[in-house]
């Protein structure tokens, strides 16, 4: 984020996360890879970023069947942590394990 923005702002950068969300699919490579080449951001950062973003009020304004989306798979990815770690299933532990985007 630039210096002068707010720790509460929707800024650019969520914007070009969510842009990239929404449609790095379509491009040929993996997805850590066009993260790193389109963003220049690294996987952690980008889904740090993410993260914010998806959570940020201002983003339902600005594509809210993705936000809506994007949220909703983050439930079912937690929920589904939530039944491993019950049952001692180790690879439960490891954060992105389950990660399907």
């Amino acid at each position: 984020m630039a210096a002068m923005d707010g720790p509460d702002e929707f800024t650019d950068e969520h914007r070009s996360v969510l842009d990239f969300e929404k449609h790095w699919w379509r491009h040929q490579g993996n997805k850590a890879a066009q993260i790193q080449a389109r963003l220049s951001l690294t996987p952690a950062r980008y889904y740090r970023l993410l993260n914010a973003a998806i959570d940020h009020p201002d983003s339902l304004a600005y594509d809210p069947m993705l936000v809506k989306r994007l949220r909703r798979l983050r439930e079912v990815r937690k929920a589904r942590r939530r039944r491993s770690r019950a049952q001692g299933d180790p690879t439960a532990l490891t954060p992105g394990s389950d990660r399907t985007s």
